[in-house]
């Protein structure tokens, strides 16, 4: 069983960048694929970004494509996204998450495919 804590969030200014990260425990970290996903205020859980258990492959939704960078340190049990030329728009609570079977494919994007999350970090971009 995987647990999982984000962290990173903020307040950044409309162009700006920060970078999150989610610390995972558990033993079996490493063959998990893993995801980010976002939550803005009266909207639905959206995908953002995916990493297979070895980190050789990536996904990201179009909306992001270009300017996050999704990657993974198996080693010290963590996830990134470096988000830059953040939009108003990106605003949302972010949240890590790790696939309900372990490795999937990392075009898999459905929320309910995903059986561990986070609590989520806040991220604020101002215009």
């Amino acid at each position: 069983q995987v647990q999982l804590v984000e962290s990173g969030g903020g307040l950044v200014q409309a162009g700006g960048s920060l970078r999150l990260s989610c610390a995972a425990s558990g033993r079996a970290f490493s063959s998990y694929t893993m995801a980010w996903f976002r939550q803005a205020p009266g909207k639905e859980r959206e995908f953002v970004s995916a990493i297979s258990w070895s980190g050789g492959r990536t996904y990201y939704s179009d909306s992001v494509k270009g300017r996050f960078t999704i990657s993974r340190d198996n080693a010290k049990n963590t996830v990134f996204l470096q988000m830059n030329s953040l939009k108003p728009e990106d605003t949302a609570v972010y949240y890590c998450a790790a696939a309900k079977y372990g490795s999937v494919r990392v075009t898999t994007t459905g929320p309910s495919d995903f059986g561990t999350w986070g609590q989520g970090t806040q991220v604020t971009v101002s215009s």
